[in-house]
């Protein structure tokens, strides 16, 4: 547990550090509020971490943009992906899940739901194309299968002793609070950007 304990920790740390403002620029130039970030299981150091840059093309949301970035790095400084922790602020949508499976991920974490995109962000894009396309109820897709395991950092968090539960919490409801203003931000700008599903 204790490992755990210290993985969550230190995702809230490259959230609020290194993914929030590079959120809060690309927010500013029309993109929508998704990051994410992919670290080394051995010591927690940051490899890289990115945000969506939709503005650039549509399919660079906060993971595959992050992906991109992460295959740029020279072969060898690039570590394995069954050596790394791949961070998603949110629940990844069937485009990002594909794309962490493709490239060999044995795992993901995320803090915000697709329930949470949909209802406290209004983007319910994600939820929309798992129904629409593959015939997905929300909550349908297998979160433990043969590719990777993901971890919803809320959960994972209810399942800490009390003084770790409500401290992760209050870490949590702070980043949710920078989040909403950003999503403010977004949503206040969105019709005049150039995304096809903003």
């Amino acid at each position: 547990m204790n490992d755990q304990i210290e993985r969550v920790e230190r995702l809230l740390d490259v959230m609020e550090h290194d993914i929030i403002p590079l959120t809060a620029k690309g927010v500013g130039s029309g993109s929508k509020v998704f990051g994410a970030a992919i670290l080394r299981k051995d010591d927690l150091s940051l490899v890289l971490a990115e945000t969506n840059n939709e503005q650039d093309n549509p399919l660079w949301h906060g993971e595959v943009h992050a992906l991109k970035r992460f295959y740029e790095l020279p072969a060898d400084q690039r570590p394995d992906t069954k050596d790394c922790i791949f961070f998603a602020t949110h629940e990844p949508c069937s485009l990002c899940l594909s794309a962490i499976t493709w490239t060999g991920f044995d795992n993901f974490y995320y803090l915000f739901s697709h329930e949470d995109s949909r209802d406290a962000f209004n983007i319910p894009h994600d939820l929309k194309i798992l129904k629409e396309v593959f015939n997905i109820e929300p909550g349908g897709y297998n979160r433990e299968n043969a590719y990777w395991t993901s971890y919803s950092l809320p959960k994972l968090a209810d399942a800490m002793d009390a003084e770790t539960r409500i401290r992760i919490q209050n870490r949590i409801r702070d980043i949710t609070g920078k989040y909403n203003a950003l999503s403010e931000t977004y949503q206040a700008g969105k019709d005049d950007n150039a995304i096809p599903l903003s």
